[in-house]
């Protein structure tokens, strides 16, 4: 999609943001596949300006790979990232030779991580935000509050509707402040058009920027229209999940050839009848399947912490929360992971 107001807008941004940071290049890097990361990278532009790096899960490593050999960097925000077994050592790696340049991190995160890495990082010095019970963004906000406008804690509170996480003790403040119905819709034009934009990087940082800047997303152009457009989409996702969707004893799985997994899992969780709930897409340009996994309410195991072992141990990644995780499996082991996954959730 393209329009003017958002051409004009990222030639305005983009002039001002690099004006701003050649002094202190600040970089925050986040993820992009869903509206805590986008949202969290936009209340730290907020309050401490700089740039956004948006990655997902594949691409983070290599980023920061990037970033590491950047001379200029001088403050990192990693927001929304969580980490796995496979790339814990690495990470905590990068960022002792980030700390050695003096380079000033900040890691938020609400993700589960192993305790070990967590003392390694705070031995470096990096600054850990980190609570498994509010999503990232709220924490963000809970963090720099003072360094931010009103408008930050609707942003935060429409994040936690989408991380399934309104009902926490600082998430649930928020969402008090403002009408429900009104959040619940905004937060879900909001993720229609991240899950939507995935393949457009320019959309995804404009759509950062815009929010920093304290729009509304029924402000920003053309938000509703595309959203209308993903809603269709998904509608027609019923009847194909119906149809192709397969069951093991534990769980329901199915692959996904034409849209996101993380669009098409929900409907698989609800239509098998299982407590857990798959769907997995190939990233052909990878060799892998990127792969999303939800847990009923009735799931009483900890999904995040099973997958990042198993996935691991296939010679993926991943992780997550107890009941909505994610994972990064070689192509050539996903039936295995299948099958392995079935039987840890005995």
């Amino acid at each position: 999609m393209v329009f003017t107001p958002m051409a004009a807008k990222k030639a305005k941004t983009t002039k001002t943001t690099k004006k701003k940071s050649l002094k202190t290049k600040i970089i925050c890097l986040s993820h992009k596949e869903d509206c805590d990361g986008i949202s969290s990278a936009a209340l730290i532009r907020q309050a401490f300006g700089g740039d956004s790096l948006l990655v997902d899960y594949p691409g983070q490593m290599e980023a920061l790979e990037s970033l590491v050999a950047d001379e200029k960097l001088k403050a990192l925000y990693i927001c929304d990232l969580g980490l796995s077994k496979k790339n814990q050592d690495q990470f905590v790696e990068m960022m002792g030779t980030l700390r050695k340049r003096g380079v000033s991190i900040t890691y938020i995160d609400h993700h589960d991580i192993d305790p070990k890495i967590t003392k390694q990082l705070e031995k470096l010095k990096v600054k850990m935000i980190h609570d498994i019970n509010e999503c990232t963004t709220v924490q963000v906000y809970n963090k720099f509050k003072s360094k931010l406008t009103d408008h930050a804690a609707f942003v935060a509170a429409c994040a936690a509707i989408t991380d399934y996480m309104e009902d926490r003790p600082i998430g649930s403040k928020l969402l008090q402040i403002y009408d429900r119905q009104f959040a619940l819709i905004s937060a879900t034009v909001m993720t229609y058009n991240i899950v939507g934009h995935q393949k457009d990087p320019d959309y995804l940082l404009y759509l950062t920027e815009e929010l920093a800047d304290g729009k509304y997303p029924h402000e920003i152009p053309n938000t509703y229209e595309f959203a209308q457009i993903q809603v269709g989409k998904l509608a027609e996702m019923i009847a194909k999940v119906k149809k192709g969707m397969k069951t093991m004893k534990n769980l329901g799985y199915m692959e996904i050839t034409d849209a996101g997994a993380s669009g098409a899992v929900n409907f698989v969780l609800g239509l098998s009848g299982k407590d857990v709930g798959v769907a997995f897409k190939e990233r052909v340009d990878h060799g892998i399947y990127a792969v999303s996994v939800r847990g009923s309410k009735s799931c009483n195991v900890h999904l995040g912490k099973i997958v990042n072992d198993l996935a691991t141990e296939l010679g993926g990644s991943g992780g997550g929360h107890d009941k909505a995780c994610g994972a990064v499996i070689p192509k050539p082991k996903m039936k295995s992971f299948l099958k392995e996954f079935n039987k840890k959730l005995n």
